[in-house]
Parts: C-alpha cells; structure tokens; sequence
C-alpha cells in the first residue's frame, strides 16, 4: 500500500494562512474596542455607534460581494446561518461589548474577548469536532489563564463596576457558541465571501429593529464630521474583521478562531494604555505573556496535527 504525503508547500500554507489570519483579524478586533471607547466619549449611543457601523460594513462587503459574483445565497439553510450568526457573534456580543466600554474601559474588554478559548474547545470536544491534544489544550488553558489573572484584578480594583463587569463578561459565552455554530450549520459549498455580507446584513436589521422598537437612540449628529468619520473607521474595521473571521473559521476551526480574542486583547490594551491614557490593567505583563504562550501553543499543536 503507498503513502500520500502532501506537498510541504500546502502543509506550510496549512498552518500559515490561518495563523496570519488569527493575528490580522485579533489586531483588528483590539483596535474595534478602542473605536468604541472613542465614540463613547463623543456621546455617541452604543447602539447607534454599533448600528451604523455595522450597516456601513455590510454595504462595503455586499458592494465586493457583486464585484467578485460572490452574493449572499437565499436559501432556507443560509438565512438560518445568517440569522444565529448575527445574533450572537455580531449584534448580541458587540451590544455587549460597546455599552460596557463607557464603564469598564476599552482595556478590559480588550481583555475579556480572550475568554471564549475554554469554552470554545471544551463544546468542541464534547460535539466531536475536535480531538483532544495536548499542546493545543495547554495552549488553550494559558491563554484562559492569561485572561483570568486580568479579569480578577479588575474585579478586585476599589473602583470596580460589578455589574458592568458581569454583563460584559456574557460577551464571551455569545462569541464561543458562535463560533461553535459557524462551523457545525456552515451551510456545504458556500464561500467565506458570501456569507459573511449575508451575516454582516442580519445583523444590521437585528440592530435597526433594536432600535425601532425601543427608546434606545440610533441617531447621529447632523453637524459634526469627526463621529461620523469615526462610523467610517469602525465600519472599515468590521469589515476587514469579518471577512478575515469566516477565512480562518474555514481554514482553522473554532477553536484556533476563538483565539482571535487573545490577540485582540495583547493589541487593544496597549492601544488604550498608550494613546487613550487608561490605566494600564493590574497584572498585565503576566496576562499577556500567559495569552500570548497559548496562541503559540495552539497555533503549533495544530500544525503538528496536520
């Protein structure tokens, strides 16, 4: 009987895509929440900064959508996707997220969207999508514990805001069942580039009709440029983020995607300490060095199973 064995270029390209995908779409992910601190102290509605921003990524991902002859397919399969996709990866998480900013600080959050890894692997193993592996579980464990160190010290901070902390900290259990959804319902023979405006757009009238049918504000400043060149950032930065987010979800799996958090939190928090003059977070240097130990064992165990 005779051996495959695979190229060494697509074995290289195996692990190099998704790991240049993991640290893009985390830098992009660290830079949203600091987006979000930013619109807050322009009195910009969480949900309106939200909205808008995810309406305006929406269009730019559609508008490539027609260029590449890549639309959204309509199918009861897709609409389903498109539909828990967005509620609990875009509009239920982010809510979270950009109204605990105003309380908790950019940094912290930054810090909190590590958390999904655990929850992430251990829902994968259970539902059979993952074998157990060493390195990769170790991995796993030290960038939770990377998170854990950070979180705890904020908690016990004199001025710590308990609730908002507790709220924001549900964000991440949204981001890990969404990322174990993504990969179990990804409906067969559908591209990243397609469905990725397909949640984008879900996601925008889940927002819309928030707004519609509560007091919630969803209304911008008619005179001033800079909130709006802010919806323009945010909205460029989602984009990239979500495309970047369905190509490592093909190519990586859930459980290298929940990573994405890890790597936002090591450049979202230097980004709020340094040019948004938060306090850096207690226990920093060790969060981040635990963070950034699992991202590299997990990233290498997956090379080594392939």
């Amino acid at each position: 009987m005779t051996k495959a064995f695979s190229h060494p270029n697509a074995q290289h390209k195996a692990w190099l895509v998704p790991l240049l995908c993991l640290l893009l779409g985390g830098a992009l992910l660290g830079l949203s929440t600091n987006l979000a601190k930013l619109a807050g102290e322009m009195s910009l509605a969480p949900l309106a900064f939200l909205t808008w921003s995810i309406v305006g990524a929406a269009v730019m991902l559609l508008s490539l959508a027609i260029v590449r002859n890549t639309l959204p397919p309509l199918t009861k399969r897709t609409v389903e996707y498109y539909a828990v996709s967005a509620l609990v990866g875009v509009a239920g998480s982010n809510f979270i997220f950009f109204s605990a900013v105003p309380h908790v600080g950019a940094g912290f959050v930054a810090l909190i969207i590590s958390l999904p890894p655990l929850l992430t692997y251990v829902g994968a193993l259970a539902l059979g999508m993952e074998r157990f592996n060493l390195m990769r579980a170790s991995g796993v464990v030290a960038a939770l514990a990377g998170a854990g160190v950070l979180a705890i010290n904020k908690l016990s901070g004199p001025n710590a805001d308990n609730f908002w902390i507790l709220v924001a900290l549900l964000g991440p259990v949204l981001l890990a069942t969404g990322n174990l959804y993504r990969t179990l319902r990804w409906p067969p023979g559908v591209a990243a580039a397609s469905l990725a405006p397909g949640m984008l757009l879900a996601a925008a009238l889940m927002l819309l009709a928030t707004g519609l049918l509560t007091d919630l504000p969803l209304s911008l400043p008619q005179t001033k440029a800079l909130p709006l060149a802010l919806i323009g950032a945010q909205s460029l930065v989602f984009a990239g983020q979500f495309l970047v987010l369905f190509t490592l979800q093909k190519n990586g799996g859930p459980v290298l995607l929940s990573l994405l958090g890890a790597v936002g939190a090591i450049v979202g928090v230097p980004v709020a300490v340094l040019l948004q003059g938060e306090a850096p977070p207690p226990g920093l240097l060790w969060g981040a060095l635990l963070i950034g130990t699992g991202v590299a064992l997990v990233s290498l165990g997956r090379a080594k199973t392939r």
